[in-house]
């Protein structure tokens, strides 16, 4: 059997390639990038949405949880929904409902049904990019698989990077409630593109009777109640709180139960078996790697520039669009190039790599970093991102068992979606608790009232006291604690970026162990 039929082959085969495969590559392109854009725009927009509908903190917190939870819950049964009932049935109605949700949110003042419709919009928008993946095997030429996945990996690096300016230009030109609005026409034109580019399939009543249904939910939930407890954690001061409790032991529970009915049930969903394949298991776990490594570009550096540099994303958009997304340009096309002619482990390890490197830069960070000094950091993540994901895809889909495409795709999107967003989640942790060690370390200095403190406060006290000698003193210790908490977080981050670079090498480790695949379509040509 030709090496198509193979992939296309087995219980999760929805028909042929496209007729018009120009609107299904559109449809993976408005999917993947739809997706990634909204959830970027909805994290880096929460304090406007939370100004804008005047919200609370601890309201919009719980908003950004159920909102992101809610696509965690949904994404790793896309593929087995899409497989069931076809995708026109998973993409196209709910792509309108999606659009009438996002019109909606911004209008919406009751808190009740702002957390509704955010849970629904979540539930939706989860579907888009798992969904989209399979088009691009089922209704796309093989010779189109290669360049389609690059896109689909890239929206990653591509929505992480200019989400930083649309932001800035919704909020500063037309409104914050445009980060939603602009669905309103982007959500129905993936309907129509998905009508387009897809074929009209059944509902495979077999596989519908046969549904494993308890061990999607279990999944599911398991692993969004362990995203809404590391998520929340550090709100709610961790164990000293039942709720976290609850959801944290509550989603383990039910991910043993997962393991436990998948041993069980006669068809079960998501067989655990395919996370034994050796290529598989280690592909899985340097996506996750990969997830966590990539913080310091979601996170790490546009978070610095925020916190440290009281730097707005207005301000800041335009170093991550000019030296993060414009460089795709040229390293998309050439990582296409590249996977057309060599292994892509060895694709795989330059992306590692630059990432490697981007963590050590990141780890120079001083106060006195501004925009124009994270310049060969983020042109670094840019590399990375371009190089990173789309070699592990392509390693991970070359080596899976077509009769198991379903499983495969339940941990594909529980590595990229569940590990992104509680790798962020643990992150923000992770620098609370080296800022308070730090503080504490600092603190300790001054506490010890050595020449240098002494001096410096003395130094601040005779520049207030020309506007009030009776407050110098106070807003001399005042403008010394801040100082020590600034320092305390650059610090932090510091450490943050340390951390980065370690996942990067974790993932160079595994790339070690992974064998070469088998022949077939993604097979690089001899030179």
């Amino acid at each position: 059997m030709a090496a198509s039929e193979v992939i296309r082959s087995g219980p999760v085969s929805l028909g042929g390639t496209s007729a018009r495969p120009w609107f299904a590559a559109g449809a993976v392109l408005f999917g993947a990038f739809l997706a990634n854009f909204d959830s970027r725009l909805f994290t880096i927009g929460l304090p406007d949405l939370k100004g804008g509908l005047s919200l609370g903190f601890d309201e919009g917190a719980w908003l950004s949880t159920a909102a992101i939870g809610s696509q965690i819950l949904i994404a790793p049964a896309v593929a087995w929904l899409a497989t069931a009932f076809g995708l026109r049935r998973v993409l196209g109605i709910p792509s309108l409902i999606y659009a009438v949700v996002s019109l909606l949110i911004p209008l919406t003042r009751d808190y009740s049904l702002l957390m509704a419709l955010c849970v629904i919009h979540g539930l939706l928008l989860g579907t888009f990019v798992p969904a989209t993946l399979m088009i691009i095997f089922r209704n796309l030429p093989m010779k189109w698989w290669l360049p389609a996945i690059a896109l689909y990996s890239i929206r990653v690096g591509f929505t992480l990077n200019s989400g930083i300016s649309l932001v800035g230009f919704y909020v500063d030109t037309v409104g914050w409630q445009w980060m939603f609005w602009q669905d309103i026409i982007v959500a129905p034109l993936l309907g129509l593109l998905v009508y387009l580019g897809t074929p009209h399939d059944p509902v495979n009543r077999e596989l519908v009777r046969e549904a494993d249904w308890g061990g999607m939910l279990l999944l599911g939930t398991g692993f969004a109640l362990i995203y809404a407890g590391l998520d929340q954690g550090n709100r709610l001061n961790w164990f000293d709180s039942g709720i976290i409790i609850a959801m944290l032991s509550g989603g383990v529970f039910l991910l043993v139960c997962f393991f436990i009915n998948e041993s069980l049930v006669k068809s079960p969903w998501a067989h655990v078996k395919i996370l034994f394949s050796r290529n598989i298991g280690l592909a899985l776990v340097v996506i996750l790697l990969y997830t966590l490594t990539g913080l310091s570009n979601s996170s790490l550096a546009p978070n610095f520039l925020t916190a440290i540099a009281q730097l707005r994303p207005e301000q800041t958009g335009s170093l991550f669009l000019i030296y993060g997304v414009l460089p795709m340009a040229v390293t998309l096309p050439l990582s296409i190039y590249l996977m057309r002619r060599m292994d892509p482990r060895i694709v795989l390890i330059i992306g590692l790599t630059a990432f490697a490197v981007a963590g050590l830069l990141g780890t120079q960070v001083t106060n006195d970093w501004a925009i124009n000094d994270f310049i060969p950091v983020v042109l670094l993540q840019s590399l990375g991102q371009a190089f990173t994901l789309f070699p592990i895809i392509i390693i991970a889909v070359s080596n899976s068992d077509p009769t198991r495409a379903t499983a495969f795709a339940a941990y594909i999107q529980i590595m990229r979606l569940g590990g992104a967003e509680i790798g962020i989640a643990l992150m923000g942790t992770w620098l609370r608790v080296r800022e308070q060690l730090h503080s504490n370390l600092l603190g300790q200095h001054v506490a010890n009232g050595s020449v240098d403190v002494t001096h410096l406060l003395a130094k601040l006290s005779s520049y207030f006291t020309s506007d009030d000698a009776a407050s110098a003193p106070a807003r001399s210790i005042a403008t010394l604690a801040s100082r020590v908490q600034r320092e305390a977080n650059v610090l932090a981050y510091i450490d943050g970026f340390w951390l980065t670079v370690w996942f990067a090498i974790a993932g160079l480790a595994f790339t070690a162990f992974i064998g070469r695949s088998p022949p077939g379509p993604f097979t690089p040509k001899a030179n």
